[in-house]
């Protein structure tokens, strides 16, 4: 329990209360169509500028604030994979391609922070979110190298760290290729490719991860990727 309220019998396995709930500050439009950022659009938005063609749309439930960020922090660093039930409720409302019929794929961690945490809080996201969506969860990616902390980057240096970080596993035995063949895509299983997939993770800063991992599976033949995260950060004022 966040704040050590008091929760009746029925709301026993939940860890955040309505109180703390509901000082959640929702991201609402107006905002950019494509990465769902809150701005005046004066000309082109500059986060979502680069990314590749295949990755359509991205949404945040709430601003990553005191409250929220609590909430991170206890997913990511709290030992409490169990409030993802809690952040999944507030991610249940949000509206991007796949939704429906597409599948879920959470962003993954890279081995040595898998080993220090336990899990992968991105993965709890995405199943706790696929039981309110009735979606499966699919893990099609694998990080192939760990990457420099961004909190102080610009977008164009968060897009620089993160490039080449993911790779898609082997559509046939589950895993990645080691040593993929010269100039081959990495392959998924064909039943993915005809569905949308909708890449799952805790927090949205500039997109510059969620971006890379889009562009992996387009490049191994997805048309339609979009996203979904719980908290998104202000972003710095970096001109």
């Amino acid at each position: 329990m966040l704040c050590r309220a008091l929760l009746s019998f029925r709301d026993s396995a939940r860890l955040v209360c309505d109180v703390c709930r509901h000082r959640w500050r929702p991201v609402r439009p107006p905002w950019c169509a494509r990465c769902g950022q809150p701005e005046p659009l004066f000309g082109p938005c500059r986060l979502c500028a680069e990314w590749p063609a295949a990755f359509g749309a991205a949404r945040s439930a709430v601003w990553l604030d005191a409250g929220a960020r609590d909430a991170v922090h206890a997913l990511k660093y709290g030992g409490l994979p169990r409030i993802a039930t809690d952040l999944a409720a507030a991610m249940a409302g949000l509206d991007v391609p796949g939704r429906a019929s597409g599948l879920l794929v959470p962003v993954p961690l890279s081995r040595a922070r898998f080993r220090e945490r336990g899990y992968n809080q991105s993965e709890r996201l995405a199943r706790a979110l696929g039981r309110r969506w009735r979606r499966p969860v699919v893990d099609l990616l694998v990080r192939t190298r760990d990457t420099a902390a961004q909190t102080a980057l610009t977008p164009e240096a968060r897009l620089a760290n993160v490039a080449g970080a993911f790779q898609v596993r082997n559509g046939e035995c589950g895993m990645r290729s080691e040593r993929p063949l010269e100039n081959s895509a990495p392959r998924i299983p064909h039943s993915a490719l005809e569905r949308p997939l909708v890449l799952v993770d805790d927090v949205f800063t500039t997109g510059a991860t969620l971006a890379e991992a889009a562009r992996a599976l387009e490049q191994a033949g997805a048309g339609t990727v979009s996203a979904v995260t719980f908290g998104r950060a202000v972003v710095p004022d970096f001109t």
